[in-house]
């Protein structure tokens, strides 16, 4: 016994080194690291503001050092070793979470940007895999994608409540997704070549023109350097729906790259569980072609080149429909064929010039019942950006361009007895002066002026300022600009202008102007536990003058347009809540509270289709040994208020508050096969609940029962007792319910 004693006596400093304490400073070119995560095992400390960390009670073993912005670091620790000295971590330009370029045009780190940006990487959306980019930013707070039919199951995408045409979508920073393309221009991009996508909420008019009233959505593509060599990813429900993505990257030479991606949908299945004789969900054949080209030159130019391709075929109506009643009075339906090619690039001439361009042409077919419905657009930009530092001031110019031509059947186009395309010219030019006053205070200052060949010159000036703490845990930011719109009323109300109602506009319309103020606070937090909190909070208030609103209702044979008489209004709050624990569990949480509205001839009215609140959540939880992710997400919404035919119209006038949530399993292996599989919609909710119907007069589409009167309104008979015409645009989400879903993944880094 007494030897045993001494052997325990012997090897008690060894167990002390081995369960010790050890210590360093993290640092970075001369500067300590503030707030780095320091760990080892389940155990896990933060630097303090110069940079030191000391861990109790940890054995022998890896001990890794990370920070925002920063390349990890790992050491090998003997257990013995006290004081670890200087560990220094190197700058990461691949840290592509907090790099932004969409606020101010420019690289710049997310916490440096004068303008608030959200970031949501490519393995955010994977929580919750879905066909198309539309369908994906419905877990982003503040965003809601919009179904506006529920027949063809068009939508647009709404930003803190305004309608989708004051939402810019990009990708790869050019103006590609707008007129026509705003209803099917999001599907069909492969999911798997998105690097990210960065989000702004209010107007950057100053920087990008037109369309960016509400804000703008940048789809920023994977480069071929930082792609996977091959890459597989494909899934199917239980309503049958068919989705792959597959990509691949080459080299053509040694300074040449490429990036091709195909995605492929199908969905042949008509569903009709709400029983009114149409389809709840649109059929849809859709393939989308996309390829990416970077070449490297001399003196530092590089260029890069990309195109998509995309076909869809889609159709909804009566469960009897097919293609031989396409354009008929027999059978309702409404089938819309969509080809369209995209031409992008960006070619960086010097450290100091890059030049943008892009081209579209959008070609629609389709047919509305017995309405065609053909349309063409062509839309091609360029612009040229020069950007300098001198001293204090990090100075940005440009010069742009866009043309857009526009041609359809309907009296939109159709003036004067004749067929009169519209052909739009919109130079412009812009300034930004983004002002280091010192280490924790920006200004940048910005103007932007446009000509548009229609509406006459249009000026947008902006002020953003932030200011940081020393650490950067704690970001300010306060903005202030005007945005404008010059309003496509052939396109963003091409359903209606299918109709035999004559277009009238009491005035040349003016470009819609809007002046913006907002105020967001950002704040991290490092806990000595291993937790990570990030607070993002921000206030908005936006103020319309020149609405334009159509008006359907003051003779049924016409659609009359002209300026608002008064102003909108669009304010609230938001606030984001990310937080990661040692554990393996990640909680993101949103919630806006928005009023929309507007003013004219003395009377306040809530705008059409926008929510009192949304809610969105994220919530993902890792079993490390094994290799199990389970993701849930959600949203929540708040009551909008919806299109009525009349006061006898029995549908409520407001949306109920609704949840759409999911669940799924990732199982990985080999770190190249990923299996997942899930529920969506867990709760079975539709519009269809608790509303009497959905689609007015569904089984007379044609209004053959309808009786008018002298002035073409509908009025009650026997047949008709509410006085209702076929209207399917009472709707504000998709109809589909609860499904399964399983998929796989393979990738070859």
């Amino acid at each position: 016994m007494k030897q045993i004693i001494q052997i325990l006596i012997m090897f008690l400093p060894l167990c002390s080194y081995a369960q010790g304490l050890v210590s360093g400073r993290v640092m970075s070119s001369g500067k300590p690291v503030v707030a780095a995560s320091v760990s080892m095992g389940s155990l896990t400390v933060f630097t303090d503001e110069e940079g030191r960390f000391e861990l109790r009670g940890v054995l022998a073993g890896k001990l890794r050092v990370s920070a925002v912005g920063y390349m990890a670091e790992v050491r090998e620790w003997d257990g013995i070793t006290r004081d670890l000295g200087v560990i220094e971590l190197r700058e990461s330009a691949a840290a592509l979470d907090e790099v932004v370029i969409s606020g101010t045009m420019k690289e710049v780190s997310r916490l440096d940007s004068p303008v608030p940006v959200e970031v949501f990487t490519a393995r955010f959306f994977k929580s919750n895999p879905t066909p198309s980019v539309f369908d994906a930013l419905q877990i982003v707070n503040g965003v809601r994608p919009q179904v506006n039919c529920n027949v063809c199951s068009t939508g647009d995408i709404h930003i803190n409540g305004l309608e989708g045409p004051y939402t810019m979508v990009m990708i790869d920073g050019m103006p590609i997704v707008s007129g026509l393309s705003t209803v099917y221009g999001l599907s069909g991009i492969p999911q798997t070549l998105i690097d990210r996508m960065e989000v702004v909420k209010g107007p950057a008019s100053t920087l990008y023109g037109s369309e960016a009233v509400g804000g703008l959505i940048n789809i920023i593509t994977k480069t071929p350097n930082k792609a996977p060599v091959f890459s597989v990813d494909a899934f199917a429900t239980t309503w049958g729906e068919v989705n792959a993505d597959v990509a691949g990257k080459f080299k053509a030479g040694d300074r040449v790259q490429s990036l091709l991606g195909v995605n492929y949908f199908n969905f042949q299945n008509p569903v009709d569980k709400n029983n009114d004789n149409f389809t709840d969900l649109t059929l849809q054949h859709r393939i989308s072609v996309f390829n990416k080209w970077d070449i490297q030159q001399k003196g530092g130019r590089a260029l890069s080149l990309a195109g998509r391709y995309m076909y869809e075929d889609r159709w909804g109506g009566e469960m009897t429909w097919n293609r031989s009643f396409r354009g008929g009075d027999e059978v309702y339906g409404e089938s819309i064929y969509t080809q369209r090619w995209e031409a992008f690039g960006n070619y960086k001439l010097s450290s100091k010039f890059n030049f943008m361009f892009s081209g579209n042409w959008h070609d629609q077919n389709s047919v509305y019942g017995d309405t065609p419905y053909l349309a063409n657009q062509n839309i091609y930009f360029g612009q040229l950006t020069w950007g300098q530092r001198v001293k204090a001031h990090d100075l940005l110019a440009g010069l742009a361009y866009r043309y857009t031509y526009y041609d359809d059947n309907t009296p939109a186009t159709f003036i004067s007895g004749r067929n009169q395309p519209t052909h739009t010219h919109l130079p412009g030019i812009f300034l930004q002066d983004e002002i280091r006053l010192n280490t924790n205070h920006t200004v940048m200052l910005g103007a932007r002026y446009d000509y548009n060949s229609v509406h006459g010159s249009i000026f947008s000036p902006r002020v953003n300022y932030k200011w940081s703490s020393d650490d950067r845990s704690t970001v300010f930011r306060l903005g202030g600009g005007n945005g404008f719109r010059v309003a496509n009323v052939f396109t963003e109300d091409h359903a209606a202008l299918t109709g035999a109602r004559e277009v009238v506009f009491l005035e040349d319309l003016k470009p819609e102007t809007s002046w913006n103020g907002n105020a967001n606070l950002v704040k991290k937090f490092y806990l000595d536990n291993g937790t990570f909190l990030n607070v993002d909070a921000t206030v908005f208030y936006t103020y319309f003058t020149n609405k334009i609103i159509p008006d359907y209702d003051t003779d049924a044979n016409k659609i009359i347009y002209a300026n608002l008489d008064g102003h909108a209004v669009s304010k609230g709050v938001s606030l984001s809540v990310d937080a990661a624990f040692a554990s393996g569990l990640k909680i993101l949480l949103g919630g806006t509270l928005m009023d929309v509205h507007t003013t004219g001839e003395g009377q306040k009215e809530r705008q059409m289709f926008a929510e009192r609140f949304t809610g969105t959540w994220s919530v993902g939880y890792t079993f490390a040994k094994q290799k199990i992710n389970v993701d849930y997400t959600g949203n929540l919404y708040g009551p909008m208020r919806l299109p009525l035919l009349g006061d006898s119209d029995p549908r409520p006038e407001y949306s109920p508050v609704w949840s759409i949530q999911n669940i799924q399993v990732t199982k990985s292996f080999r770190d190249q096969w990923e299996i997942y599989g899930g529920i969506k919609n867990l709760l079975n909710w539709t519009p269809a609940k608790n509303t009497p119907f959905l689609i007015a007069r569904a089984h007379d589409p044609f209004d053959k029962e309808v009786v008018f009167d002298g002035t073409g309104s509908p009025v009650p008979s026997e047949n008709n007792p509410y006085g209702l015409t076929f209207d399917p645009s009472y709707v504000y989400a998709s109809n589909q319910g609860i499904r399964g879903f399983l998929g796989v993944r393979f990738t070859v880094k």
